[in-house]
């Protein structure tokens, strides 16, 4: 159960960077309250998924996954562009999210 909620958090990391990017440096009212509700959802999962999990297993993991999204939501949303540098980082960030659920948690 431990990666479901790992999951959900990783859902809700990458929701509350589009919403941070939203709020406009908390400068717009709707889309600053949706950050900080996000924001503690995503904290909540993580917080449950960490009650099995090595910390620094499931902080990785979620801050990794979590990264790639937005990244690669980035491109779709914003137009963002994607270099090979770029995708040599994602590469290398989810061959250590891969990594770090081989090693037996």
């Amino acid at each position: 159960m431990q990666w479901v909620y790992l999951g959900i958090a990783t859902v809700f990391e990458i929701a509350f960077a589009l919403a941070a990017n939203a709020s406009k440096g908390f400068t717009r009212l709707w889309p600053t309250i949706l950050t900080l509700v996000i924001g503690a959802l995503g904290t909540f999962f993580l917080s449950l998924a960490l009650r099995t999990l090595d910390i620094g297993v499931g902080y990785a993991i979620w801050t990794g996954l979590g990264s790639v999204g937005i990244v690669l939501l980035g491109s779709l949303v914003f137009k963002e562009r994607i270099d090979w540098r770029k995708a040599l980082g994602i590469a290398v960030v989810i061959v250590g999210v891969v990594g770090l659920e081989l090693s037996g948690v």
